[in-house]
């Protein structure tokens, strides 16, 4: 059976890799509506943050507090999406799924009998509890360090020269 499920994980990867989102797409861009909260990184890394206003197969328009700029395709590294922050709900997502499990672990890892002792009862239920909060507070932590803002696009890495 691990064998099995081995050969399905090592099947499905190159699957899984490939069906990742490309976001070096300069088209991407056309889906934005005009007044969306972005954020632009330059290649020079400045950070800009602003409303969208038009996009070109030459450049992005951006309002910048009470500016309108332009920014050409071949200086713009990174275009995020600025919507409303999801961190909070995923922070309860995987808090919930990371009580659960815990709890399980907890559960799972107390080696006692109940038949035989009236006090394994209360051994097993201390570290089903310790279980869930520590995969609580694992789960939140993960669930709010997720990225939750989209990325829409990202430039290619430059290619490095390699020619000697």
């Amino acid at each position: 059976m691990r064998n099995a499920a081995l050969a399905c994980f090592l099947i499905l990867v190159p699957y899984s890799l490939r069906a990742q989102d490309k976001k070096a797409d300069w088209k991407a861009l056309y889906d934005l509506r005009a007044g969306e909260k972005i954020e632009l990184i330059e290649t020079g890394m400045k950070k800009r943050v602003g409303t969208f206003s038009t996009v070109t197969d030459e450049a992005i328009q951006m309002r910048e507090g009470s500016n309108d700029v332009g920014i050409p395709k071949e200086n713009v590294a990174r275009v995020t999406v600025l919507d409303k922050s999801h961190r909070l709900r995923n922070a309860f997502i995987f808090g919930a799924s990371g009580a659960g499990a815990g709890a399980g672990i907890g559960a799972v890892s107390t080696r006692c009998n109940n038949a035989t002792d009236w006090f394994c009862g209360l051994g097993r239920s201390i570290a089903v509890g310790i279980g869930g909060l520590v995969g609580l507070a694992g789960g939140a932590g993960i669930g709010a360090a997720i990225p939750s803002h989209p990325t829409i696009y990202r430039a290619e890495p430059a290619k490095a020269n390699t020619s000697h």
